[in-house]
C-alpha cells in the first residue's frame, strides 16, 4: 500500500478465549481508540499509539473472569500482526530505532529492529504483582507477543525508578519512540534496509 493512502494493517483474531479486532495506520498522528476491559492496559496502549504516531483502533472481548493473561497476550499478537501487515515488504523503512523515555524518577530504554526475526529481551524491574487489573508479568509478556506478531527484535530495559506505574509507562513510551523511528520511511524509499535484500 502506498504511503500516500497510509500503510494500514487490519487483523481480527478470534479464539475460545478472546475476540480481538485491531486496525493500525503507520502513517497516522497518534489517534488511539482502544477498549480491552483493562483500564491500565488501555492506558499503556494509548501511550504506545500516541508517542509512536500510530493510529490504533483496538477492541477486545476477553475472558477477564479467568484473568488478564489472554487479553494482554492476544491484543499484543494482533497488534503486532497488524503492524507486520502494514509494513508490507518493509521497503524504505528506517528498520532500527532506539530511545530513552523518562517519567519522573523512572527511566526506560528501548531498541527496536524490524528485522523479520522475532525476539524480545525485556527487564522492567517491576516489584508489585499487579498494576490495576494487569499482572506485571503480563506487561513483559506483552512485549514478547508484540515482537512475535510484528516479526521484530525488541530490547527494553528500565534503567531506574521507584514507582511501578512510572516504570511501566516509561517502557511503553520508550518503545513507542523507538518504533516511530523504525517504521518511518527514509530518504532511500525504494531500498530494503538489509544486506540480504529482504526482511
Amino acid at each position: 500500500m502506498s504511503q500516500a493512502c497510509g500503510r494500514i494493517g487490519l487483523v481480527e483474531r478470534k479464539t475460545a478465549e478472546t475476540s480481538v479486532r485491531v486496525r493500525v495506520n503507520l502513517d497516522g498522528s497518534g489517534v488511539c481508540k482502544v477498549s480491552t476491559g483493562l483500564g491500565f492496559f488501555d492506558h499503556m496502549l494509548d501511550a504506545l499509539s500516541r508517542h509512536a504516531w500510530l493510529d490504533v483502533e483496538l477492541t477486545c472481548e476477553g475472558d477477564l473472569g479467568v484473568d488478564d493473561h489472554h487479553t494482554v497476550e492476544d491484543c499484543a499478537l494482533a497488534l503486532g500482526a497488524a503492524i507486520e501487515q502494514a509494513l508490507g515488504d518493509r521497503r524504505g523503512i528506517g528498520r532500527f530505532g532506539s530511545a530513552h523515555a523518562p517519567l519522573d524518577e523512572a527511566l526506560a530504554r528501548a531498541v527496536v529492529d524490524l528485522s523479520g526475526r522475532p525476539g524480545a529481551w525485556v527487564d522492567l524491574q517491576l516489584k508489585r504483582a499487579m498494576i490495576g487489573q494487569v499482572a506485571t508479568e503480563n506487561l513483559s509478556h506483552f512485549f514478547a507477543s508484540l515482537a512475535a506478531g510484528a516479526r521484530a527484535t525488541l530490547h527494553i530495559d528500565v534503567l531506574r525508578g521507584e514507582n511501578d506505574h512510572h516504570k511501566a509507562e516509561a517502557a511503553f513510551k520508550a518503545t513507542a519512540l523507538a518504533l516511530r523511528q523504525a517504521v518511518a520511511i527514509g530518504t532511500r524509499a525504494g531500498d530494503v534496509p538489509s544486506t540480504k535484500g529482504v526482511l
